[in-house]
């Protein structure tokens, strides 16, 4: 019965996308939503996609197991990122009106900066998108009690995104986030309260989370620990500024006022609502303690859906399944249309740079249909991976080769196109080269490459003119 409203579920979803594909007239229509959005769908569109599976199943895991401590990265990383998006970024990039992300780099340092940040930027969503999928297939295979393996529930959930995000774009997608956001937000406050019941009051969950330690938010007092928590707060906080996925809800926004308010609302939402399923996950130690205990030994993960179809009555069951697939759903969409969108606009187009607006409006199209099933084989390959781990790690490689470029071309007058290439490759490489190697055992490969993006940066944007001043003054001493 479960499992058929949870189908039904999926069919209305569809239905909705579906009509409002109808909205979807020329590529602007499909990559922002032809800018007409108002402030409410712009804070449940950015809330709604990074309100994922990480958030539900991934940031509790986590949290049990370390603390507030070991979820810096999401929820308040992620959060905060939002929140400079809107103070920082939106009001600038909103004025230039641009269709991706990537424009931005070819308007401010040309072609090959663009076509390297949109690769950049592409390869970020393999992970994050991969996590959305692994979380589906889990879905289905806990609901059908294993009759549905885990690789086939993908299947099933990658179609039923792929049926409205194909046709309805930014429009299907906006639209059918602020109705889940609705689902996702009653739900599971409900599941709370009913929670907190079962548990013997709230107060003994939190006397519990107290006793366990898990308010514990900074690191121990030294520079490893220190060091590899800045990291770990930086990844999704900066990383994940220069996303497509960010940008086209800024550039749906129908003013300026929806665009730069829209992001911090909405930032400010996730990080007070993500405590949420970190509540339930720690009501589940009292309700269920052996239970629960095993669980977290096994598969963390599971702990949350495993108390709501164990000790949960059936109304119960149908918010919670209703808000977890509402919330993968939003997200895998909006992960999904990202991507396909940059390719076309700024790696395609180079190649077909005759292309009609109908012609970029059906490449868009096929381009997610094609990004879909990399994903899918990506997610089936990736099995036993942990959700948390697969988007943390998506956000890396866009801190050290996209965040420092933007900042300096928006910010820093002197910033040249050399400088962005010499950050982009010194940032990419050292990265590697810590990655790889022990080194990353003692510094945080991501902060090692950040730091040499900067650098890259100022040698290439500097090192010219300093060369030139130096070059110049010499002449004058010889002619004098």
């Amino acid at each position: 019965m479960l499992l058929t409203l949870v189908i039904a579920y999926l069919l209305v979803t569809i239905a909705i996308g579906l009509v409002a594909a109808k909205r979807v007239k020329t590529t602007a229509d499909f990559a922002v939503a032809g800018r007409h959005l108002p402030l409410a769908m712009i804070v449940t569109t950015t809330f709604a996609t990074w309100f994922g599976s990480e958030t539900v199943l991934g940031i509790p895991a986590k949290f049990i197991g370390g603390g507030l401590n070991g979820v810096i990265e999401d929820p308040f990383g992620a959060g905060t990122c939002l929140i400079l998006v809107g103070v920082f970024f939106a009001g600038k990039l909103y004025r230039m009106n641009l269709l991706t992300i990537s424009d931005y780099y070819r308007e401010r340092f040309g072609r090959r900066v663009e076509v390297v940040a949109s690769l950049i930027i592409m390869l970020s969503y393999l992970g994050w998108v991969s996590a959305q999928v692994t979380a589906l297939g889990l879905v289905f295979n806990v609901l059908s009690g294993g009759a549905i393996s885990v690789p086939l529930g993908m299947v099933i959930g990658v179609v039923s995104i792929l049926a409205y995000t194909l046709f309805g774009g930014m429009w299907s997608v906006a639209i059918t986030d602020f109705m889940q956001m609705i689902i996702l937000v009653s739900g599971l406050a409900i599941l709370a309260f009913f929670a907190a019941h079962q548990a013997g009051g709230a107060d003994k969950v939190v006397a519990l989370v107290v006793s366990r330690d898990l308010f514990r938010f900074l690191p121990e007092p030294n520079f490893k620990d220190g060091v590899f928590f800045l990291a770990a707060a930086i990844t999704m906080m900066l990383g994940s500024i220069p996303q497509q996925d960010v940008f086209q809800r800024v550039m749906s926004a129908n003013n300026l006022h929806s665009a730069t308010r829209g992001p911090v609302i909405g930032g400010l939402c996730y990080i007070v609502f993500a405590f949420v399923p970190m509540f339930l996950v720690a009501s589940a130690l009292i309700i269920m303690p052996e239970r629960a205990q095993m669980l977290l030994e096994q598969d963390p993960q599971k702990v949350l859906p495993t108390l709501v179809l164990e000790r949960m009555p059936f109304v119960m069951q149908v918010l919670f399944f209703g808000a977890l697939l509402s919330a993968i759903k939003s997200t895998a969409s909006a992960t999904l249309l990202a991507p396909s969108v940059t390719f076309t606009e700024n790696i395609w187009r180079q190649f077909r740079p005759q292309m009609s607006d109908r012609q970029e409006l059906k490449t868009m199209r096929i381009t997610v249909l094609v990004f879909s099933t990399l994903v899918l084989i990506y997610a089936i390959s990736m099995q036993g991976t942990s959700i948390y781990e697969m988007v943390s790690g998506a956000y890396q490689v866009t801190l050290v080769g996209a965040f420092v470029p933007l900042v300096a071309g928006l910010y820093w007058s002197r910033a040249t196109t050399q400088g962005a290439v010499f950050s982009i490759v010194l940032g990419i490489l050292t990265w590697l080269l810590f990655l790889m190697t022990p080194a990353g055992e003692e510094f945080p490969a991501q902060l090692a490459g950040l730091l040499a993006a900067v650098v890259g940066l100022l040698m290439g944007s500097l090192g010219p003119q300093a060369l030139a001043d130096q070059r110049a003054s010499h002449h004058k001493l010889v002619v004098s």
